[in-house]
């Protein structure tokens, strides 16, 4: 039986918007979240974050593979060591608040996470600032599904096979203590699986585009482009909430 929730168009055009970010992320490490999911939040809140969590997951896991010579493995460790106690804090305003109300705190989420990924800020690499991070993106990540920016701050000046990989194999494990989170405070059921199903095949889709891209994609170009997107994207979000 299929769910009540978002209609046939309205996962597509979700699909179109998690298609879209899979590619920019597949070809440059970061972008599938901060382009989709407050499109995915104004198309239909129940979407995010527990669906785009489990369609990124999709992507995650087939960049870490192609990517998986270049990953980080103690920085993927203690980023985890962070991101545990940052998950619990999201789960738990998740559980604090409906959908609904979660608009004001996801807006200036997705407006946080533009700000950390266009400071362009040296962060040294050690195990306090992988913990500091991998809290803050367990929070955002949990709370939001866009907890990309503080870890690939850390990482924004390493190759791009590093940092895409990188990211990937961090993402793909945390995307799994996040969903198990909002699972036990009842905001990931059959229904949102169901949907984050309908939206799987974007992802799948944007990395079979973004492979043949990630040599040749302008990575300058194209980070401007998406943080300009998402940043649009959550101030509508927020002004969709005073109006």
């Amino acid at each position: 039986m299929i769910p009540a929730g978002p209609g046939a168009f309205a996962l597509v055009a979700a699909g179109a918007a998690v298609l879209l970010g899979s590619v920019v992320q597949g070809a440059v490490g970061f972008g599938l979240a901060l382009v989709a999911a407050p499109i995915l939040f104004l198309i239909d809140p129940r979407l995010v974050p527990g669906p785009m969590i489990f369609a990124s997951m999709v992507l995650t896991v087939l960049v870490a593979i192609r990517d998986r010579h270049d990953v980080d493995v103690p920085g993927i460790g203690w980023g985890l060591v962070g991101r545990l106690p940052g998950t619990l804090l999201g789960a738990a305003m998740l559980a604090l608040l409906t959908p609904e109300q979660l608009a004001g705190p996801f807006g200036a989420l997705v407006l946080l996470g533009v700000v950390l990924s266009a400071s362009g800020l040296r962060v040294a690499l050690n195990p306090r600032t992988f913990m500091a991070a991998g809290l803050l993106s367990g929070f955002m990540g949990t709370a939001s599904s866009i907890g990309g920016p503080p870890i690939a701050m850390l990482y924004q000046h390493a190759p791009g096979s590093r940092l895409r990989g990188t990211l990937s194999a961090y993402f793909t494990i945390g995307g799994v203590m996040s969903l198990a989170a909002i699972a036990f405070v009842g905001r990931f059921g059959a229904s949102e699986l169901f949907w984050g199903a309908c939206l799987a095949p974007g992802a799948a889709i944007g990395f079979a585009i973004s492979s043949p891209l990630s040599r040749r994609l302008d990575a300058g170009f194209t980070r401007h482009a998406v943080l300009s997107v998402a940043a649009m994207a959550g101030l509508s979000v927020i002004v969709r909430q005073l109006l």
